[in-house]
């Protein structure tokens, strides 16, 4: 059998908002498998001392600026990626903004605000990075949705939620569009993981709460969502495209 870090070591991988918390650990296990991995983020200077951690080297590491509001800047991250590392075969779909904010109080710029930014960005991550994808003959986009677009949310705000849900519709319609260029786009729905988010968004005085209501009775491991981004990111996942692979707790049931 073929080690998968021997598989992978040539190819490169862009993951959006890796500067910290989920997409930190998400570029990490793909560095780790073997990945060059071009750590992006709105905040370049987060973005570079990110990248020195995984690679104090900076060989197989880079720092890219990168708004996911805009195409452009996914246009300049792809040329930026492909004149250091030659190419790009996976795209990671992580950069977010999470509003906890009561439904019937978000304004209609805060609403247009985070729906821009969650599914704006995914949908202009898939087109740009996409495209380039089908040229080349080959590629793998994870887009990272969540529970809450599933059930609604609970601690998240109805702009995160319904932007999360729509990323789950999105990842079908690029899966469908891209199947015979050889890229498949697949999407991961955690619920509530270990993370600075999660602690955020959740006083300590309800932490006990949460956990009691979910069936396994502790949060998510980022490492493990990590790894399973990796597994999608594999050359071996070439059936799997379209789908939403679940991680959370047994909170939401198909």
């Amino acid at each position: 059998m073929t080690d998968i870090t021997t598989q992978t070591q040539a190819q490169v991988a862009l993951v959006t908002g890796a500067a910290q918390g989920l997409g930190f650990h998400i570029a990490s296990r793909l560095h780790a498998a073997g990945y060059r991995v071009a750590v992006s983020d709105i905040n370049v200077e987060a973005a570079a001392l990110a990248a020195r951690e995984l690679d104090p080297s900076g060989e197989t590491v880079m720092a890219v600026a990168l708004n996911v509001a805009s195409r452009a800047d996914f246009e300049q991250a792809l040329a930026a990626v492909t004149e250091r590392f030659g190419s790009l075969q996976v795209l990671v779909n992580n950069a977010a903004v999470t509003r906890a904010t009561p439904v019937m109080a978000i304004g209609l710029d805060e609403f247009n605000e985070v729906v821009n930014i969650n599914l704006g960005g995914t949908f202009a991550g898939c087109q740009v990075m996409g495209s380039y994808m089908a040229e080349q003959g080959y590629g793998r986009i994870i887009n990272m949705a969540s529970l809450a677009g599933q059930n609604g949310g609970t601690s998240t705000g109805a702009h995160y939620a319904a932007s999360k849900g729509g990323i789950l519709t999105l990842t079908k319609v690029f899966a469908k569009e891209l199947a015979s260029k050889g890229v498949t786009v697949n999407a991961v729905a955690p619920g509530p993981i270990d993370s600075p988010m999660v602690k955020a968004l959740v006083p300590a005085e309800r932490l006990p709460g949460l956990l009691a209501a979910i069936p396994v009775g502790e949060l998510g491991d980022a490492n493990f969502i990590g790894d399973m981004v990796v597994q999608l990111a594999s050359p071996q996942a070439r059936f799997t495209t379209g789908t939403t692979w679940d991680v959370n707790g047994g909170l939401f049931m198909r």
